[in-house]
C-alpha cells in the first residue's frame, strides 16, 4: 500500500491505518527506537507509542513525507523516553554518545541555543548537508539522525570503522567550520 492510501485511511478514521503503517514502516520505527534507547523491550513500546501518536496527528496533519514524518515522531518518542530513563538513573545511553560528538561544533560559551532559533539551526543543517558528498552526507545522517552505530553504519556501506569514524571527524569539522562562517559560531 502506497503511503499516500495510509494517510487516506488515517483521514478516514480507519484503524487498518496503524496496521498498515505497522507492515511497512514497523521495522524502521523499531530500528530507530532501538537504535536511541539500546532496548528490544523500550523499541517496541517507543514503536507501539509511535503509532499512536501518529494516529493523534493525522488528521489535521497531512504530511508530504510520510515516511520521514514518522521517522520524526519515533526519534522525538524515543528520545524523550531516554531523557525520562537518564533523568531516574543519571546512567548513560547510547544516545548521548553521537550527540556529544556535536557538541562542540553546535555550541558555544555564550549559550548557543539563545542566539540560534530551533528553526533557524534546522535551515542552517540543511544547507549544510546540501553541500556533503553523497556518502558523507548518509554517514552524517545515519549518525547523528538515527544514532546508528559506527559499526552498523560500516556495515551498511561496506567501510571499516577508521573510515567511518574518520568521515564523521571531518564532517563534523566541515560543520564547525559552515557555523562560523554563517556568523552562528565564534
Amino acid at each position: 500500500m502506497q503511503d499516500k492510501q495510509i494517510i487516506d485511511l488515517f483521514f478516514a478514521r480507519d484503524e487498518s491505518a496503524v496496521l498498515q503503517t505497522k507492515q511497512k514502516h514497523g521495522a524502521m520505527c523499531f530500528s530507530i527506537a532501538n537504535n536511541i534507547l539500546g532496548d528490544r523491550e523500550d523499541a517496541a513500546e517507543c514503536e507501539n507509542d509511535a503509532y499512536l501518536a501518529l494516529w493523534n496527528a493525522i488528521p489535521p496533519a497531512n504530511p508530504r513525507n510520510f515516511t520521514a514524518f514518522l521517522a520524526k515522531i519515533t526519534r522525538s518518542i524515543a528520545i524523550k523516553r531516554v531523557r525520562e530513563r537518564t533523568a531516574k538513573k543519571r546512567g548513560g545511553g547510547q544516545t548521548e554518545v553521537p550527540l556529544d560528538e556535536l557538541i562542540n561544533c553546535l555550541s558555544d560559551k555564550n549559550d548557543f541555543e539563545a542566539q540560534l532559533r530551533a528553526e533557524e539551526l534546522a535551515e542552517l543543517l540543511g544547507s549544510f548537508l546540501d553541500t556533503l558528498k553523497r556518502d558523507e552526507r548518509n554517514v552524517f545522517v545515519c549518525r547523528y539522525w538515527y544514532c546508528d552505530s559506527v559499526a552498523d553504519i560500516a556495515s551498511h556501506f561496506g567501510f571499516s570503522k577508521s573510515k567511518v569514524k574518520m568521515i564523521l571527524l571531518r564532517t563534523r569539522d566541515k560543520l564547525s567550520a559552515f557555523l562560523v562562517k554563517e556568523g552562528v559560531l565564534l
